[in-house]
């Protein structure tokens, strides 16, 4: 398994970020659920490399991320989106992804065409020459899904990928996802349930540090289906699941 995550915790002081966590995943996209302050984001962070556990284990790509040559490795065969990607903005998008691709080791003669084909698949291959001073809020964002899929990952974490795109680009964006997700691990971290249903095999749903619910987009609406005459919130069936299972979890 690409991910295999076995009780992690992750403390920040005396706050508990994530408890106890316990997950392995293949490949496929995983939708990765919760409400602000869940432990999501941090439970990427840890997944990147960027922050190591307190407590627990974990593994990707079959390496442990705390051996500083796995680690590398690791960042070689990665892809991570964060949800505040710092940029240069004298960089044109073309010179921001070939930064990206050169700080993942990948061989420079494979470099050019990585670069074009990582900016052509989010749809800005005519503006690649565009500095990123002058890019929307919506394009930015494309470019750090560009950063993020130049290596062809074989596990690809992106948090909250579709903020500022609209809605044709979406579309575009959940078809490169499961195009993706036949052949590497996708994580995508989101609060767009419509996103999960379009695109993810799976759902997981933290709340307070812990995951509360694994299961197929079918099984999150399930849940909801089963309190839709008790009160159950939400505007679709998938949101009334989501919305059931943090309620189940709250009590």
């Amino acid at each position: 398994m690409n991910v295999d995550i076995k009780d992690v915790t992750r403390k920040f002081g005396s706050a508990q970020a994530v408890a106890g966590v316990s997950w392995v995943a293949g490949a496929g996209v995983h939708g990765l659920l919760g409400p602000n302050g869940a432990g999501k984001t941090t439970l990427l962070r840890m997944m990147a490399t960027v922050i190591g556990p307190t407590s627990g284990t974990l593994r990707l790509l079959d390496r442990d991320p705390g051996a500083h040559p796995q680690c590398r490795e690791i960042r070689r065969r990665l892809g991570y989106l964060p949800q505040n990607l710092g940029y240069y903005p004298g960089f044109t998008i073309a010179e921001f992804v070939e930064y990206f691709a050169l700080l993942k080791d990948m061989p420079p003669n494979r470099v050019p065409a990585a670069v074009a084909s990582a900016i052509e698949q989010v749809g800005l291959g005519d503006k690649a020459r565009a500095k990123l001073r002058t890019l929307s809020g919506g394009m930015l964002r494309r470019v750090g899904i560009a950063q993020a899929i130049v290596n062809d990952p074989h596990l690809l974490l992106l948090d909250e990928p579709t903020a500022g795109l609209d809605p044709e680009q979406r579309v575009a964006f959940r078809t490169m996802l499961r195009e993706i997700g036949e052949r590497a691990t996708v994580v995508i971290s989101t609060h767009l349930v419509e996103d999960v249903a379009a695109a993810c095999s799976e759902v997981v749903l933290m709340n307070a540090g812990r995951l509360v619910f694994r299961g197929t987009p079918r099984d999150l609406v399930a849940r909801g289906a089963s309190v839709v005459g008790d009160g159950g919130s939400g505007d679709s069936p998938l949101e009334r699941g989501y919305a059931a299972v943090l309620a189940e979890a709250r009590r």
